[in-house]
């Protein structure tokens, strides 16, 4: 995959065009490995896998690339490469080893669990005229889910495209997309991915995908059955589709890939591509061969070296131009970002590769900005054009509603609003002024952790269907179970509950930032109280679709918010005020106390105080000015508040949504400055200024 001549990529045009490339009636296979001493292509029969039918040496050319032209290799070509080296520390090389090209585009799997091979895909896929929506970041909404459980019990889709690529572009689904208002759905790995062998003998499987096989090729088994009984051509075909017919729908396709380890896992595991081609190379290790974990998956691609850096490059600029993905998500992005010392530095020549080549200019990079390394931990810290995860943001505001809560029914608040206002205005303590607020990806909940009902169902977790004894997962999750842990009838408990789901759902989706909604919270499911089903591909893992009127009505408010949110730009500014300074796209933000007047500086670190009323106004870049006023009220208790007399030219407020009502109404109450409103406790209300 040559790069512009105007960049210049990892390695160099030495590796370019790893992999298989068809031309002139033959075929060209590229594999970069520095250490070995032989490398061999071996073709199958394409009906049994075992059968070998012929066997080609490859010549080693400079830059440690070894290539081989030969008319063996066309489309659907079944092969896979051996490679010869030295022994010693670091070096793994078994010229008998049977692996897979890391560049391939298709894979065919046989009877065993390491029985994979490569396969030579052909180009073409007729797009129809579709293109990439640019959904600009400002009204990005993200939508993040499983591609298996979206639909896998939707009553609407065919049960033949239940948990299929073909299911999830089904008419049903991009209706429910489109209905709810996000602009981007978020897929958790789809990337060819296998189970652990741990997971096999307990009966389990990976239903999450963090376990790549290669990062080139789509996983198999979200395919249609006709698909895979067709052959890789088809699945892959059936993927192309999928993007095409959301693309045409106006929505998004993020894909979560995981760049940062494979599922070679730690020395004495599987042995399928990278270790066998060139293991001191392509992982970190210590000069004795250790290998250096920073990922706890028990290897890390070592992305200070020119191959690995550039095998995540060239299969980013894949999945962008010829799949058409409109952006990815970095699982423990931090440890792409280690340079040879296995130190974190965001000026690293990947981090800076993906954010400037010419192939990627048009995609949104998302970094879950940690690792389990030492120096792991980087919210704030990638560079600019990156967005980024924002744990802190998660924390507090579960902290604002949840725990903060609990602890008060004991004693007192113990904290006051300022941290919490520093999250709904777009996390400027985190991210640096050029980059503002629309580096933050903000959320309350994600695939990993608590559903959104159980945040506020369960004080802690219960993972024993896992089979780890309860020892998995998160310990602590600011999680609040309002009285009972787990189910309850409690008719008081259950509505607190779900009075802190829109509390929750509100703070996400009228913050600075870029949300990120996980698929379901939407109507409340349940993993009952499990908060890492990373290996449960069941019910328990699945989208509900047959709502309870209780399901129904947290729906509407989703709807409700993300329409406003739409409406009202000052709700989504793309940069930073700054006091007396005109800043196009910035909202100028102004903070009252719950009797009207501008919040001093010591209320907001006061336990007492958590009541505010944040008033938004846009600076017209693009669209009308507008103004919003929020009222955010962090105690069980009632409280009275005056609105606001001093928003110049203000004349009334108009009430546009409240985390108070069971279900949104369309009444659109009128308030004039000065008048006093009653306030629930633990609530919020939204009002447009005129």
């Amino acid at each position: 995959m040559p790069v512009s001549r105007d960049f210049a990529a990892p390695g160099g045009p030495a590796l370019d065009d790893l992999g298989v490339r068809l031309h002139d009636g033959v075929g060209t296979l590229r594999v970069w490995s520095r250490n070995a001493s032989s490398v061999e292509l071996v073709v199958f029969e394409a009906t049994d896998l075992d059968w070998v039918t012929d066997q080609i040496a490859l010549e080693r050319t400079p830059g440690g690339v070894w290539e081989v032209t030969t008319p063996l290799l066309q489309a659907g070509t079944r092969y896979a490469i051996r490679v010869g080296g030295p022994h010693g520390p670091g070096n793994t090389f078994n010229p008998e080893t049977l692996l897979l090209d890391p560049y391939a585009r298709g894979l065919a799997q046989g009877d065993g669990y390491e029985e994979w091979r490569s396969v030579v895909m052909a180009d073409g896929f007729d797009w129809g005229g579709s293109v990439k929506p640019r959904i600009p970041l400002d009204r990005t909404v993200i939508y993040e889910g499983h591609l298996k459980g979206m639909t896998k019990r939707h009553p609407d889709v065919p049960p033949a495209l239940h948990g299929t690529y073909a299911g999830l572009a089904h008419p049903a689904m991009i209706a429910h997309l489109q209905s709810l208002g996000v602009t981007s759905v978020e897929l958790l790995p789809v990337q060819a991915f296998v189970p652990e062998p741990r997971l096999l003998e307990r009966g389990l499987t990976n239903y999450w995908g963090y376990n790549t096989l290669n990062f080139f090729t789509p996983h198999t088994a979200y395919a249609t059955e006709a698909a895979r009984q067709a052959g890789p051509e088809a699945v892959l075909a059936e993927f192309k589709g999928m993007v095409r017919l959301l693309h045409e729908a106006g929505l998004e396709v993020i894909l979560d890939v995981v760049y940062n380890h494979t599922s070679e896992e730690g020395l004495g595991g599987p042995r399928s591509s990278l270790r066998g081609i060139d293991n001191a190379s392509y992982y970190r290790q210590e000069a004795s061969g250790a290998y250096i974990d920073t990922t706890g998956c028990g290897n890390t691609l070592d992305t200070s070296t020119d191959a690995g850096a550039r095998l995540v490059l060239d299969s980013l600029r894949y999945w962008a131009r010829d799949m058409q993905i409109d952006g990815f998500r970095f699982d423990l992005a931090t440890a792409l970002g280690r340079d040879a010392s296995h130190t974190y530095t965001p000026e690293h020549p990947l981090l800076v590769a993906i954010s400037e080549h010419p192939d990627l200019q048009d995609v949104k990079l998302i970094a879950e900005p940690w690792d389990v390394g030492l120096g792991g931990w980087q919210t704030g810290n990638f560079p600019a054009g990156w967005h980024e995860w924002n744990d802190r943001y998660r924390d507090r505001v579960r902290n604002f509603w949840l725990s903060d809560i609990d602890y008060a029914r004991r004693a007192s608040a113990p904290v006051g609003i300022g941290g919490f206002a520093t999250r709904l205005a777009g996390s400027s303590n985190t991210f640096a002024d050029d980059r503002g607020p629309l580096a933050s990806v903000n959320f309350i909940t994600a695939h990993d952790g608590f559903t959104l009902h159980d945040l506020v169902s369960y004080d802690a977790k219960h993972n024993e269907g896992n089979g780890e004894h309860n020892r998995d997962g998160a310990d602590t999750n600011r999680a609040f179970n309002h009285g009972a842990e787990g189910p309850t009838d409690d008719p008081a408990i259950l509505a607190a509950r779900r009075k802190a789901m829109r509390n929750l759902l509100g703070t996400l989706l009228l913050s600075a930032g870029i949300p990120m909604l996980t698929a379901g919270d939407e109507v409340g499911r349940t993993q009952r109280g499990n908060n890492n089903a990373y290996a449960q591909d069941s019910a328990l893992t699945w989208l509900p679709w047959n709502l309870e009127p209780w399901q129904q009505d947290l729906r509407a408010h989703v709807v409700r918010l993300l329409r406003l949110r739409s409406e009202n730009p000052a709700l989504r500014p793309s940069r930073y005020a700054r006091l007396g300074e005109h800043i196009p796209h910035a909202s100028v933000m102004d903070w009252y106390d719950q009797d009207g007047r501008t919040i001093q500086s010591d209320q907001w670190a006061d336990p007492g105080h958590r009541t505010l009323q944040y008033v938004a106004a846009s600076t017209p870049g693009s669209e009308d000015p507008n103004r919003i006023l929020l009222i955010v009220h962090g105690t069980e208790s009632p409280i009275d508040v005056r609105l606001p007399t001093e928003i110049e030219g203000a004349t009334r407020f108009v009430s546009l949504w409240t985390s108070a009502q069971e279900r949104p109404t369309d009444d659109e109450e009128v308030f004039v400055p000065g008048e006093v409103l009653s306030v629930p406790g633990t609530s919020m209300r939204l009002f447009r200024v005129e």
